[in-house]
């Protein structure tokens, strides 16, 4: 279960990894993320651990937490553009969140993507099922196989929405995928 209030800050504050730009990301290796090299500059692929591997878009801003402080990362914070997340439930113990400025993401293990674009975050789920919950309210919806949502930071109401290929393909041509 995600409990959203004061997470953000619980995220911020329980042992923050590593904070990298995408001016120096390339030549870095974060915490327990390696970077893996990658033939394109659009996108930089981090495998944090066997069974988690993050795929961020070139030039987003974010950084890892290790929130139990088991020297694993357990959560990227990511402030703008978009992350390709692929968790494997049988190697990845406690499961893996993605925290942004209006949603909390989260999962036990399953691939998806989130994008942070102005005022909105999107979340796309690509394989299994995930829980998103918005910050503002703490009204949380879950996801499933192709299936999106868009949170802003007012109170509206969450709406689950079918994502058309087309809105599928252009987030992921962004991810390199």
């Amino acid at each position: 279960m995600i409990h959203t209030s004061n997470i953000r800050s619980l995220v911020l504050t329980a042992g923050i990894l590593c904070v990298i730009s995408a001016s120096t990301a390339s030549a870095q290796t974060v915490a327990s993320c390696p970077l893996q090299p990658t033939v394109s500059t659009k996108r930089q692929t981090l495998n944090c651990q066997p069974g988690l591997s993050i795929t961020v878009e070139r030039g987003a801003h974010f950084h890892f937490a290790d929130r139990n402080r088991d020297g694993r990362v357990d959560a990227i914070v990511l402030d703008s553009k978009a992350a390709l997340v692929d968790v494997d439930s049988s190697r990845v113990r406690g499961g893996f969140e993605v925290v942004t400025p209006q949603a909390i993401a989260a999962v036990r293990g399953t691939r998806w993507a989130v994008d942070v674009t102005g005022g909105s975050t999107s979340v796309l789920v690509l394989r299994g099922r995930v829980a998103v919950n918005k910050v503002s309210t703490g009204q949380g919806v879950t996801l499933g196989r192709r299936q999106g949502v868009d949170v802003d930071s007012s109170r509206s109401t969450l709406h689950v929405n079918a994502w058309g290929q087309s809105r599928i393909n252009a987030l992921m041509a962004r991810l390199g995928q």
